[in-house]
Order: structure tokens, then C-alpha cells, then sequence
């Protein structure tokens, strides 16, 4: 019995594999020129590049100038890690073939994994000119900036694609227009495409695309919805826990968002940002004494984190611990880091423990970083008033009513001072 190509094909699929290929190598033997193309097709189907490879290239030898021969030569190259045999076949396809287009398109995805970009871009570049409105052209030329992350770039050959009715084969061309609005900042943009795309394929990283640009424009219940889909959906996607945290809070939902915090400390045990956001929250929730554990286990594993360092500083200044305050700015000191706002901390814990003269010291140290800070040069002002040096406390008065104009208290203390000084 004389088998043809799909019922060999149902033999293989019946699970007969080792008879329905040894049928194939029959087949192959006495096949015409169209069964052998069928049958590369067939092998590449079977994921049995190998087999289909002397097939192809018999059928080139025979019809050279035969583009869609060499566009499949090249894909089953492709398939076997030989990229750049791919590449040399590619080349042979002619500008007047109907595979030209094709070939571009495959050139540049070889030529982008080869991180030669802007031979890839040539490429699809030379291809458009031949099709300039042909939309998978539009649509690879618009993703391929968009994976470069050349968002303004993107967008309007996407917008081009879409015009022409193109839809990808996998994945959403709308999605794909959201996130180069968003990343471009047009927010209110990317949201109506977001709203279009997610209802195409829900996907991880659209729905935290969509989250995220939904925090954009404040509009925090979209923001909620769309990260705890995310949750639900990948709750090992350690990123979305501190948006969602944000998105709980727009929504003033402070409980719901601490518990978003140390869910994500859950998942990963090692985030700064989210011991950070749950110290935050414990702050606002009048819970000093848990607030100060998680801001001192982000400080712990990131010294660097300055919104931390800051939080603790302002939780202790608040509550008088003012030993606390020199200790870790000394600490942070020694790790490397610094900042003036450091240094003016340990000033006011200085002058809470009446070390005036200490206090002035650094705050004479510092008052060049803070010539525009209305609240620096009172604060400073005030100490030097306290110490009575009332003339160099006025200037800095002054100063800081430049900065504050609207500051009656100080405009009575200035007024008062000047009538002094002119007694």
C-alpha cells in the first residue's frame, strides 16, 4: 500500500512514530519537486529540521532564484542555531521576489539578536520602501522600536499598523501602543488602549502596565483592579506590591494597604522598598514601635535608602530619641553615605540636648546647602537668636521672609528685632 504525505501524517499523530517516519524516507525517495516541499514543510512541522534541511537545498540547487525556497532554507537554519547561514540564504532573495518583504523582516530579527541594531532597522527600513503601507511591515518596524525602547519612535508606525486593520499573531497590537504612550508619558493615551487591549490578552505585564498608568493620573480604583489581577494572576511578581500599595492608599484604604506590604515581604523577604512602605504605613497608623522595626529592616539591607533613613530620622525627632538620631546618621556616615539633611538632623538633635554651641557648628556648616530652604534659615535664625546673637539671627530672618512672605509669626519677630536694633 502506497501511503500519501497526510496519511502518514495520521499514522504519526495515532502515535506510530517510528513506522509513519520510516514511511517519510520511502516517500521522500519517490517524490516529485512540489511532495519534497510539502514535505520539508512536514519535517519542519515534526520539529525535524535536519531531515527537512537536505530536502531544501536540493530544491534550491534545482530552482536558485526561488524566494520562498530560500526564505524557508533560512527559517530552518534558523531553527538549528546556524544564524548565520540564515543570513547568507536570506541574502539571495531579490528585491522583485514576493518573499523579499519576508526576508527583510527575518533579517533583521537576526540581525537585532545579533545586537546590530542599526542594520536591523536598514533592513526593515529598505523593506518598507518597497511596501510602504504593507501593515506587518508598519507593525515590525513600529515593535521593533518599541523593544528597543524608542517609544516615540513606535508610535506612529504602530498607529499606521493600526489604521490598516493589523493584528498580531501573538500578543496585542493595542497593548503594544499602550505601553509606548505610557512610557512616553502620554497617560490618558495609553489608558483607553490599555482598556482595549487587556479585554484582547490578559497578560502579566500588560496588567501592570495598565496599573501603573493608572497611578499616573491618580486614578487609583483602576490602579487596584488591575494590580490585583496581577496578584491573583502571578503573585510571585515581586514589582506590583509597592504600586499596589500606592493604589490602596489613593484610596485611602491604609489597613488594606499594609497588608499588600508584608504580603509582598512574603514573596520576597529582601525588599527595602516594601519594608519602607510597610514602616510608612505603620507610621500613619500610629504604630511607632512596628513602624521603626520595618524602617530599620530596609536600612539594614539597603544603607542607601534616603526615604528610610529619612522616615526613621523624622519618627525619632518626633519622639525626642534623640541619641537614636546621632547614632544612625553616624552610622551611615561610616557606610558612605551622606547628605546635608543628614547633618542638619544631628543639628537639631544637638540643640534639643542643649548642645547649642555644637548645634551651631553644624549649622554653620551646612547653610550653604540650603540658601533657598525658608525652613532652614528660620530654623537656623532661631538658634542664633537663642544663643543671643540677634543681628546675624535677623538676616536669616529675613531671608526666610523672602523665601515665605506669607509668614506673619516671623514677620512679627523681624518687626520686633528692628525695633530693637534701632533702640
Amino acid at each position: 500500500m502506497k501511503y500519501n504525505l497526510e496519511q502518514i501524517m495520521e499514522l504519526i499523530q495515532q502515535g506510530n512514530t517510528e513506522k509513519g517516519l520510516q514511511l517519510l524516507d520511502e516517500f521522500e525517495g519517490q517524490a516529485d519537486h512540489q511532495e519534497k516541499y510539502d514535505l520539508v514543510q512536514l519535517y519542519v512541522e515534526l520539529g525535524r529540521p535536519d531531515k527537512a534541511q537536505p530536502l531544501i537545498e536540493e530544491l534550491i540547487h534545482l530552482y536558485p532564484d526561488e524566494g520562498e525556497l530560500l526564505t524557508t532554507a533560512a527559517e530552518i537554519a534558523i531553527d538549528m542555531d546556524k544564524e548565520e547561514e540564515a543570513i547568507e540564504w536570506l541574502q539571495e532573495v531579490k528585491k522583485k521576489d514576493e518573499s523579499f518583504l519576508r526576508a527583510q523582516m527575518l533579517l533583521a530579527d537576526l540581525y537585532q539578536l545579533q545586537g546590530l541594531d542599526e542594520v536591523a532597522e536598514s533592513k526593515l527600513k529598505t523593506a518598507l520602501q518597497e511596501a510602504p503601507e504593507e501593515p506587518v511591515l508598519l507593525a515590525g518596524l513600529g515593535d521593533y522600536y518599541l523593544e528597543r525602547g524608542d517609544f516615540s519612535k513606535s508610535i506612529p508606525y504602530l498607529k499606521q499598523a493600526e489604521r490598516q486593520g493589523f493584528e498580531f499573531p501573538e500578543g496585542s497590537l493595542d497593548l503594544r501602543l499602550a505601553e509606548a504612550y505610557s512610557s512616553t508619558g502620554a497617560f490618558e493615551d495609553a489608558l483607553a488602549y490599555y482598556e482595549k487591549g487587556i479585554k484582547e490578552k490578559q497578560e502579566p505585564h500588560a496588567l501592570f502596565g495598565y496599573g501603573y498608568t493608572a497611578l499616573q493620573v491618580s486614578d487609583y480604583h483602576t490602579a487596584v483592579r488591575q494590580l490585583e489581577e496581577l496578584k491573583a494572576m502571578d503573585p510571585e511578581f515581586v514589582t506590583l506590591y509597592p504600586y499596589l500599595v500606592r493604589a490602596y492608599e489613593g484610596v485611602e484604604n491604609f489597613e488594606q494597604a499594609l497588608k499588600t506590604a508584608e504580603d509582598g515581604l512574603s514573596v520576597d523577604e529582601y525588599n527595602d522598598q516594601l519594608y519602607l512602605e510597610a514602616g510608612k504605613l505603620q507610621m500613619a497608623l500610629d504604630a511607632s514601635s512596628a513602624a521603626e522595626d520595618r524602617l530599620r529592616q530596609a536600612l539594614s539591607l539597603n544603607p542607601g535608602n534616603r526615604e528610610a533613613a529619612f522616615a526613621l530620622l523624622e519618627l525619632w525627632y518626633t519622639q525626642e530619641d534623640y541619641d537614636s538620631i546621632i547614632e544612625l546618621v553616624s552610622y551611615l556616615n561610616e557606610v558612605g553615605e551622606e547628605d546635608p539633611r543628614f547633618e542638619w538632623y544631628i543639628a537639631k538633635a544637638r540643640w534639643e540636648s542643649e548642645e547649642l554651641e555644637k548645634a551651631l557648628e553644624i549649622y554653620e556648616s551646612i547653610r550653604n546647602e540650603y540658601t533657598g530652604n525658608e525652613t532652614f534659615q528660620e530654623d537656623y535664625g532661631r538658634l542664633l537668636l537663642e544663643l543671643g546673637y540677634q543681628r546675624q539671627a535677623l538676616n536669616y530672618f529675613r531671608q526666610a521672609l523672602v523665601l515665605e512672605p506669607d509668614n506673619e509669626e516671623l514677620m512679627e519677630l523681624v518687626a520686633d528685632l528692628e525695633n530693637r536694633q534701632t533702640d
